[in-house]
């Protein structure tokens, strides 16, 4: 009697995952090459067949579309921010929350600078809802909101939970410190000479000034009322 071993198929991708599979691959050429990638240097990449490409996405520029949309989601990012342990100092907080959200900045701008550059940012935002999507609709329940609307709420909710343990010794609440932390942090990396993180953060929470008020000789002069 001849016993016989078999071997276990590894599951098949479903066509998600074979499609998400496919864009991991091809963000570091669409980088490196922007739209002149070919989908053969990316069925090499991903060790597929170049068929597979094209039956996963139809064309190049869907699949562009959808490296487009990746270097966008903000979801890892926000998935860190929002594991920011609430026991650790709010600077210390701050800090590891700039840092992701400047490597997710630093991603996006080299995918969406290299598809620019070469003449492919044409199609405007890839993950904008649809205008018959009921969903990411605005506060006022009308238009759609737009996918760059959503990220900036998504990002908003996550920095304004590293700000609740101090809730009550904020000058303003934590949405409105979320808003101004999240723009102080896209323009920080910007310039000759961009601020760290930690500077960022220093700045951010104790302002411009060494002992955070004025002093008597740089503080404007009162004008006399004339009698």
């Amino acid at each position: 009697m001849t016993n016989t071993t078999s071997r276990r198929r590894a599951p098949a991708m479903t066509p998600e995952q074979r499609r998400e599979m496919i864009v991991r691959a091809a963000l570091p050429l669409v980088v490196e090459y922007g739209t002149s990638v070919t989908t053969a240097q990316i069925a090499r990449a991903a060790g597929i067949g170049e068929g597979t490409v094209f039956r996963a996405f139809g064309d190049k520029d869907a699949l562009l579309d959808a490296c487009m949309a990746e270097a966008l989601r903000p979801d890892d990012t926000l998935a860190h921010v929002s594991a920011i342990s609430l026991d650790l100092p709010l600077t210390e907080r701050l800090v590891e929350a700039a840092e992701a959200m400047r490597g997710y900045l630093s991603r996006m701008g080299a995918v969406v600078g290299a598809l620019a550059a070469s003449g492919g940012a044409r199609r405007g935002d890839p993950t904008a809802p649809r205008p018959a999507a009921a969903e990411g609709r605005d506060e006022a329940g009308g238009r759609p909101a737009s996918g760059r609307e959503a990220r900036v709420a998504a990002t908003r909710e996550a920095l304004a939970g590293l700000f609740e343990p101090e809730r009550d010794d904020l000058r303003l609440p934590p949405e409105r410190l979320a808003d101004a932390f999240q723009f102080l942090t896209m323009a920080a990396g910007r310039g000759g000479t961009p601020l760290t993180s930690a500077e960022l953060v220093d700045l951010f929470l104790h302002g411009a000034l060494k002992d955070g008020e004025p002093s008597p000789s740089s503080a404007p002069h009162s004008r006399a009322s004339s009698p």
